[in-house]
């Protein structure tokens, strides 16, 4: 039995971390939507009990978009959920979907899981994305967020990805 937490695997290329990239941003987008969709049922609730007044709209729509204070929440709302779905799967597995389907796991150096609080950093630093870039500098295949959180993104063996479960197993 191949113990992945432990084992020896390469980090990941620029490319393959794209790959993942492209996946999970699909899965963010949905996560959005649906975070959206949850985030307008609870304002519309609290609307239609009298909770938010409408002060003069006549949608719940206009209410939201052309109050800034609630916008701002919502938009809040919208930004931590996406931040959650990547910080837990990082934390609990160290895989989101896209990165099972490339092999790819984050982890620390020494093969342990992030921390919920370390994913989020990871979350932070990484800035949507782009600061993979910092990779096809470094010889190491750090990306901007591995450097800052002390982490890495490993290629996983055909069996040892077969053998993860999302508790990092």
């Amino acid at each position: 039995m191949i113990n992945t937490e432990h084992a020896n695997f390469p980090r990941a290329s620029f490319t393959r971390r794209c790959g993942a990239m492209i996946y999970d941003g699909l899965l963010a987008v949905a996560v959005y939507m649906v975070a959206g969709a949850v985030g307008f049922g609870i304002f519309l609730g609290l609307t239609s009990t009298g909770v938010i007044g409408m002060n003069g709209h006549e949608h719940v729509s206009d209410l939201l978009n052309q109050t800034p204070l609630y916008q701002g929440i919502y938009q809040l709302w919208l930004v931590m959920c996406v931040v959650a779905f990547y910080a837990l799967f990082w934390s609990r597995g160290g895989q989101t979907l896209g990165m099972r389907a490339w092999r790819l796991k984050v982890q620390h150096p020494n093969g342990q899981n992030l921390s919920f609080i370390t994913a989020v950093a990871r979350v932070v630093w990484s800035f949507a994305g782009v600061s993979n870039l910092f990779i096809l500098i470094n010889p190491d295949k750090l990306a901007l967020q591995d450097k800052m959180t002390r982490s890495e993104v490993v290629v996983l063996s055909v069996e040892a990805n077969q053998m993860r479960n999302w508790h990092g197993a």
